[in-house]
């Protein structure tokens, strides 16, 4: 079966040569040239290239609501934006960032070791102290019991976001923009209610959290 590729792009002529290429690579590409049904269409996909210039919302605004409800599908950034910080801003939701213009031969490349890593993960058990992620599934079980862990969508969306970015020390300003889409705004307890709640699922101690640490005045971090 063909893997299925959704690319956003509003260049007719770069989007006419690359799926044209990609075609010719063996992939399905379903093309759109605006971000308004990116969602849906995203649904069954494999993997999505993303323009960052669109008309109507921008590519980071997309890719951010793409990664929400879509967690399990890689997002590879296309842009001729070479800032560092426009690189950074991509890389907190997307999986991997191509400037333009790039090689049609690298792009490919690229895909291919996307969608390898994403296949390895799927079928992979992740052993996280006493619960098996079994991220392919969407399912979280507790050893000690061997009972499935029962969490709330957002929890869960919480929960691989951090996953996604173990060990590193993520800002509840990233953690907030990547699970809901939108500016988190100072003083908001959101996060932090749910992020409680989600410790009392998880959590052998909630009061002494060993899976998702607190990073004082920063944000939190989830430990392997």
């Amino acid at each position: 079966m063909k893997q299925r590729l959704l690319y956003i792009e509003d260049d007719q002529e770069i989007g006419q040569w690359t799926s044209e290429y990609l075609h010719e690579k063996g992939y399905e590409v379903v093309w759109l040239t605006s971000g308004d049904q990116a969602l849906d269409a995203a649904e069954n996909s494999d993997l999505v290239l993303l323009d960052v210039m669109l008309p109507g919302l921008d590519g980071f605004t997309i890719g951010q609501r793409l990664k929400k409800e879509h967690p399990h599908t890689p997002i590879l950034m296309l842009s001729a934006r070479t800032a560092i910080g426009d690189k950074l801003y991509g890389l907190q939701f997307a999986d991997d960032y191509v400037t333009k213009p790039f090689h049609p031969d690298e792009l490919a490349a690229r895909i291919e070791v996307l969608l390898r890593r994403y296949e390895k993960q799927e079928a992979a058990i992740t052993e996280l102290k006493h619960l098996h992620v079994y991220l392919g599934e969407n399912r979280i079980v507790d050893t000690r019991t061997n009972e499935e862990l029962v969490l709330t969508g957002k929890q869960y969306h919480i929960f691989t976001y951090m996953l996604r970015h173990r060990n590193q020390i993520l800002t509840k300003e990233q953690i907030y923009e990547g699970v809901w889409g939108e500016p988190y705004i100072e003083g908001d307890k959101t996060l932090m209610v749910h992020i409680r709640h989600l410790r009392e699922k998880i959590e052998s101690d909630p009061s002494h959290p060993g899976i998702i640490e607190t990073i004082r005045g920063i944000g939190y971090r989830l430990k392997l």
